[in-house]
Parts: structure tokens; C-alpha cells; sequence
């Protein structure tokens, strides 16, 4: 009966982490929408370096997405 109680607790908790998890993530994309320099540090740690023009169309695809 114990294992019973372990296994329920391991998936409602896997199953929390995974919706706490696509929700933080959400926001962070949200918040990269309008934050140039959060979408170069993101770029960067990528490996690769956007000039301006990379930037902006960077910017318009991420705000034509919808992210809820």
C-alpha cells in the first residue's frame, strides 16, 4: 500500500514540475519579446553574434508567436 501512496506522489509531483516548468518558460519568452538584450545573451551563449537587422527580425518572429 505504501508503494501505491509513492507512485501517486512521483507522478502528481512529475506532472507539477512539468506544468510549473512550461509556465516559467512561457514567461521568460514573454519577457524576451521585448528585451533585445535578453535575446542577445541568449544568442550569444548559442554561439552566434546578431547584427542589428538579425535582431529585429529576431524580435518580429518571436512577437508574431503566440506563447499562451
Amino acid at each position: 500500500m505504501v508503494w501505491l501512496y509513492i507512485a501517486i506522489a512521483l507522478i502528481v509531483g512529475l506532472a507539477g514540475g512539468f506544468f510549473i516548468g512550461v509556465f516559467y518558460l512561457r514567461k521568460q519568452l514573454e519577457k524576451m519579446q521585448n528585451d533585445p538584450e535578453m535575446i542577445q545573451k541568449m544568442a550569444k551563449q548559442m554561439g552566434y553574434n546578431l547584427n542589428k537587422q538579425q535582431m529585429n527580425k529576431m524580435q518580429g518572429m518571436m512577437k508574431k508567436q503566440k506563447f499562451k
